[in-house]
C-alpha cells in the first residue's frame, strides 16, 4: 500500500527559508511523477512544482526562482526547499504522486497524497 508522509512545516518570518520532506513507501516507484501542491484557507489546492524521474523539474510561476525540488534516492524522499518566503506562501503543503511518469498540474490526476504539513509565513 502506497504512503506519503510530509514533514518540515512550521512558522517562519517573511524572507526566511524552510525545507519540506516527503517520504515515500509502499508501491511508489521513482519513475512516477512526484509533485508538491499547496492549499490556503478557503482556496483550491494548487500546483507548486513537480519532479520527473529523469531529475527534471517544473514549477508554478508564483514560486519559480524561490523554490527547488530535489530527491534523495537513498532515503526515498523528495524535498521542497523554500527560500525568500512570502506571507502569500502560507498554506498546507502536500506531496502527491501520479500513476505514470508524465507531469500534470491537475489535482484529479494524482492517485496518492500525503497528510499535509502547515507552512505559515508571518510579516
Amino acid at each position: 500500500q502506497a504512503q506519503l508522509v510530509e514533514s518540515g512545516g512550521g512558522l517562519v518570518q517573511a524572507g526566511g527559508s524552510l525545507r519540506l520532506s516527503c517520504a515515500a513507501s509502499g508501491r511508489i516507484f521513482s519513475t512516477q511523477f512526484m509533485a508538491w501542491f499547496r492549499q490556503a484557507p478557503g482556496k483550491e489546492r494548487e500546483f507548486v512544482g513537480g519532479l520527473y524521474w529523469t531529475g527534471s523539474t517544473t514549477y508554478a510561476d508564483s514560486v519559480k526562482g524561490r523554490f527547488t525540488i530535489s530527491r534523495d534516492n537513498a532515503k526515498n524522499t523528495v524535498y521542497l526547499q523554500m527560500n525568500s518566503l512570502k506571507p502569500e506562501d502560507t498554506a498546507v503543503y502536500y506531496c502527491g504522486v501520479r500513476s505514470g511518469s508524465s507531469g500534470s498540474t491537475a489535482v484529479s490526476e494524482y492517485v496518492h497524497w500525503g497528510q499535509g504539513t502547515q507552512v505559515t509565513v508571518s510579516s
